[in-house]
């Protein structure tokens, strides 16, 4: 990179970005403006003078990534979008955290172009980062492995600005403990440490070494102090030199912790929590605009020589990309076969053959589904490379490792168990769910691959903010969750899922899946592969469970039904014996055989009972009226619903003469059997349950 020429009207352009920055929070009467304010240089540094990044394509393949960790500081990224071109304008600026402005609190991925990633909570934006640079490593790996450091087309970095709740936040450990084990050279994080946050200085709460804790997780750890001389002195050159420093060091992840005051210039208000999340006030805001050398009394001003000249980023990003499309033109050249699952990829499509490959089950044996998953997780890495993934340290429960393929870690840390190869498929999270699941976030929002990750339901809880962001952002994600009930047995109440699957299901656009035979597996992770909409966490069960002998289509007289139709989400496993319900008997996972033993009790009382498999109700809900009530005919009101967890989410399926057959309390430690018998998860209850609705109408 040449030498960096930082001219006087940068300074202007810098000083405009504060201004801005405090105007806008003035105008909307809430926000963040001193993270803007004295971050300023350094945001603009990276987008006028570091960064490769095309304003008018913002899916440029080679683009380097740009993760604001420190969300709510939106300003950071919005005014430096329209300085650079990307689409926003000056009364985007002005229309700050209002109903349908283009500048919302937080930056929003999908709402705003240029913005990577939705990064809302603090810790995640830089924790998704790492998985920015897994993804970066792991497809450079599929295009182009060959080539030399520094000259594949898929080469680039990823930069963070972090602050000090970002480091705060236990996410944050948990990802950067990987990235150092990674070795992730292409990612560049500055952490602004202004020591400031809502509670005013951090000391109260804050006093770490943190330079000595990213040292011994293995970054390339640099500081550049703007405070050491007694005298507040905005180094753009010491920056500039970190941050190539930081890209010369391809075996570390780097942190650059630059130390500002937060709000400068603001006389009053500076180093104060008070200008941390409120706006400036009147008199300050005037103060401020009279040391930068603007007219107090106008707002938003910008004048048309800063924005001419911070506008060349168009033709500067048009020019590199141009560049980068040579090296990528003649890399497709090279690379035809290559080329081809690109273009694949891109699209979201999946090969040829992928239902030819799912493994069919046989019926009349006893299959857990966490056992079946692993399978079709092998059959279908065998034809889909861009399908990658692991468990955070539950690899041989989770059922998760393509097998025969190498560990996605450097050489240097293979294990007698696991061969590493930088390019590898298989994840290892060790125990840290939170960051798996910010990591697969940042995986799937940084190219086309399909990763997963794996954990015990239970622990779904410990992944569920970065889970709600995946959802919020539709990020096709893959959560896989076993052990989904008390029937894990004896590990007990700590570990044994009750809440969690109606918690899961509060969250808007998450797919949950709980499969209820090995086949329903198959069909069910091939729906997941093919959909693109958003997150999906497939449940599944510890303990064998039958499977079911099916048609080839829908149920009709005694023939189940395919498990095709899980694409569904709810569907009729079988038919009342006579055709014509009595009662509907509605169940998902390891309780569908519930269901199925029901239906035979009560037949030989008189009683005709429909089954129903409901292995993903958001599924479901995307089916058109008239197939609902094709499966869930409103005549039919006496209905029972069985899963072994909370009712919660049953009611609007029952109704008022339904019934629910499930667990309202936590577990115990025991075996699955007696666990089923002692809470009601039996057939026994079933057949009870659909009696007392029968007897309500």
């Amino acid at each position: 990179m040449a030498a960096l020429q930082w001219d006087p009207i940068d300074n202007k352009a810098v000083d405009t970005v504060r201004v801005l920055a405090a105007d806008a929070v003035e105008k909307v009467g809430n926000g963040h403006p001193g993270t803007a304010m004295s971050l300023a240089p350094a945001a603009y540094l990276l987008f006028q003078k570091v960064m490769r990044r095309d304003p008018h394509d913002q899916h440029w393949l080679g683009r380097d990534r740009f993760i604001l960790s420190a969300g709510h500081s939106s300003l950071t990224q919005y005014i430096q979008l329209y300085f650079g071109g990307y689409g926003l304008e000056l009364d985007d600026l002005k229309a700050l955290r209002t109903w349908g402005s283009l500048t919302p609190g937080h930056p929003e991925y999908g709402h705003t172009d240029g913005v990577e990633i939705t990064t809302g909570p603090l810790g995640q934006g830089i924790s998704s980062a790492v998985g920015f640079a897994y993804a970066s490593r792991f497809e450079r790996g599929l295009f182009d492995p060959e080539a030399d450091p520094g000259t594949s087309p898929f080469d680039h970095f990823v930069y963070v600005i972090a602050g000090d709740g970002d480091l705060q936040e236990g996410v944050s450990s948990e990802a950067s403990s990987l990235a150092g084990h990674q070795e992730l050279g292409n990612l560049i994080a500055i952490y602004d440490s202004n020591q400031i946050s809502i509670e005013d200085d951090t000391n109260i709460a804050f006093t770490e070494d943190v330079k000595a804790r990213y040292e011994a997780y293995h970054w390339h750890v640099q500081v550049v102090d703007w405070k050491k001389t007694g005298v507040y002195h905005e180094d753009v050159q010491e920056l500039y030199a970190a941050i190539l420093a930081a890209q010369a060091v391809t075996d570390k992840p780097s942190l650059i912790i630059l130390k500002t005051i937060i709000g400068w210039p603001a006389p009053k208000k500076q180093n104060t929590g008070k200008i941390h999340g409120s706006a400036l006030g009147a008199d300050e805001l005037r103060a401020v605009k009279e040391v930068l050398g603007f007219d107090p009394e106008q707002t938003f001003q910008v004048a048309d020589e800063v924005l001419e000249h911070t506008r060349k980023a168009v033709d500067r990003g048009a020019d590199e990309h141009a560049a980068w499309q040579k090296g990528f033109d003649a890399w497709a050249a090279a690379n035809p076969e290559r080329k081809q699952l690109l273009d694949r990829l891109l699209t979201g499509a999946l090969p040829e053959g992928v239902e030819e490959a799912l493994p069919v089950f046989e019926a009349g044996k006893d299959v857990s589904t966490r056992a079946a998953s692993g399978k079709v997780l092998n059959a279908l890495g065998a034809i889909i490379p861009e399908l990658w993934g692991g468990s955070a340290d539950l690899a041989e429960s989770n059922n998760t490792t393509i097998e025969g393929a190498a560990s996605f870690v450097p050489t240097e840390h293979s294990t007698h168990e696991w061969a590493g190869n930088p390019y590898g498929r298989v994840l290892h999270f060790g125990i840290r769910e939170h960051a798996m699941a910010a990591i697969l976030n940042g995986i799937v929002l940084h190219g086309p691959t399909r990763a997963f990750g794996g954990t015990f339901l239970i622990f779904s809880d410990y992944m569920r903010p970065a889970v709600r962001l995946a959802a919020l952002m539709k990020a096709p994600s893959i959560f896989v969750w076993t052990h989904d009930s008390v029937a894990l047995g004896e590990d007990g109440p700590t570990h044994q899922p009750i809440e969690q699957l109606a918690a899961l299901r509060a969250i808007p656009q998450l797919d949950v899946v709980r499969p209820g035979d090995a086949n329903e597996v198959a069909y069910a992770w091939k729906h997941i592969l093919e959909r693109r909409k958003g997150p999906a966490g497939i449940a599944l069960t510890r303990q064998n469970i039958p499977v079911f002998a099916r048609g080839d289509g829908d149920a009709t007289g005694e023939t189940f039904a395919s498990a095709k139709n899980v694409v569904k989400g709810a569907y009729i496993l079988a038919e009342a014996p006579n055709g014509t319900p009595d009662v509907l008997l509605i169940a998902t996972g390891s309780e569908v055989q519930i269901a199925v033993d029901a239906r035979e009790v009560l037949r030989g009382e008189g009683i005709n009972a429909r089954v129903i498999s409901a292995p993903s109700l958001e599924w479901f809900e995307e089916q058109s009226d008239e197939y609902k009530e094709s499966v869930l005919p409103a005549a039919v009101k006496a209905r029972v619903s069985i899963e072994a967890g909370l009712a919660l989410t049953w009611r609007a399926y029952v109704g008022d003469h339904g019934r629910s057959v499930s667990i309202e309390h936590f577990g115990a430690s025991a075996d699955y059997k007696t666990l089923f018998r002692e809470f009601g998860m039996t057939t026994e209850h079933a057949v009870a349950a659909v009696k007392e609705s029968l007897a309500s109408l």
